[in-house]
């Protein structure tokens, strides 16, 4: 009889588990709601939406941005910021952000964030003038100021974008004519534009380039190279693989892209399509349908900051010496 009554409270552990699970309820073990969120009208139907990346927290998959109590979209846990579009001229909106992590469980909303999009323009396709005087300095090792003045002779202007190389990372209201920039690395190279929008959605040409780099300290610049990467071989369908395999550089978040390089040249970029993988990470390429030849491989990570990594070590690699 002992054993009936343990299976069946077994089993109704189990069905408690699977509907607490299935709720999507925040328990004791959820992750924390992300801080900092911002929310920016860009455009009379777009907002921008930008939140702290989630630091010191394990298993981190993702984040969900809600428009209402209505999800509007799913951000992979690389990322902090989005763009939603498709919005109503005039109305006003509120935003929050949930961090998921790898079981799916979810953490509490963030605050509220409230804003209005501005009225719409009527059959306005002409561009806002370009911002002038860019200027940037480094803030610390992990952070950089950035100034410029409003674009000339058009009332509006709804906001600003900031890019880092081709990339946007930033956006600030109209009025704003400073930013900073934070999750930068230490002792790093970085070039800034600023472009303007207006309510319209038309983007002015970039600002000119603003050059800035940061200082680096003691113990301020981890080696952001993959680690203890290792090389193989092996054949398929006519054809010999390299078979790759690393663990990520520890740069604070998961690493979702990397760059492969045969004998020095760019070879393919990995971008993993689902969820990064947890501890080692394994990844065959396409070398040669020739046997005995050799091929040095390395590899590097896509940084949160959007820049390249360090190259792993090299590695050797030759082709069987029979037909595949």
């Amino acid at each position: 009889m002992r054993r009936i009554s343990s299976l069946a409270a077994l089993a109704s552990a189990a069905v408690l588990t699977l509907a607490a699970c299935g709720s999507n309820d925040v328990g004791a073990k959820a992750p924390s709601a992300p801080a900092g969120v911002t929310v920016q009208a860009g455009s009379a139907t777009s907002v921008h939406v930008m939140w702290d990346q989630a630091t010191g927290q394990d298993g981190i998959s993702g984040y969900e941005v809600y428009r209402g109590k209505t999800k509007v979209k799913d951000v992979p846990a690389g990322k902090n910021m989005i763009d939603i579009t498709g919005l109503k001229p005039s109305t006003a909106y509120t935003f929050t952000v949930r961090t998921r992590d790898a079981e799916g469980a979810l953490s509490p909303h963030s605050g509220e964030k409230p804003v209005t999009t501005p009225a719409a323009v009527a059959e306005d396709k002409e561009a806002p003038a370009t911002p002038t005087e860019l200027a940037g300095r480094s803030d610390g090792a992990r952070a950089a100021r950035l100034s410029w003045h409003q674009a000339a002779g058009d009332e509006g202007i709804t906001s600003y974008d900031i890019y880092q190389g081709g990339s946007k990372i930033h956006s600030v209201g109209a009025d704003a004519t400073t930013a900073r920039i934070t999750r930068l690395r230490p002792g790093t190279h970085y070039s800034f534009t600023v472009t303007a929008r207006d309510a319209a959605d038309n983007t002015s040409p970039a600002s000119r380039a603003v050059e800035v780099t940061t200082p680096r300290g003691p113990g301020d610049d981890p080696d952001t190279a993959p680690i203890d990467f290792r090389a193989a071989t092996h054949t398929a369908d006519g054809a010999y693989y390299a078979d790759l395999s690393w663990l990520a550089p520890k740069t604070g978040t998961e690493v979702p892209s990397y760059q492969i390089y045969l004998d020095g040249k760019f070879a393919t970029t990995l971008v993993w399509g689902g969820d990064v993988p947890r501890g080692r990470a394994t990844y065959s390429v396409y070398v040669s349908k020739k046997a005995g030849e050799t091929y040095r491989v390395k590899i590097r990570a896509k940084l949160p900051d959007g820049n390249w990594g360090r190259f792993s070590a090299e590695r050797t690699v030759v082709t069987g010496d029979g037909k595949p």
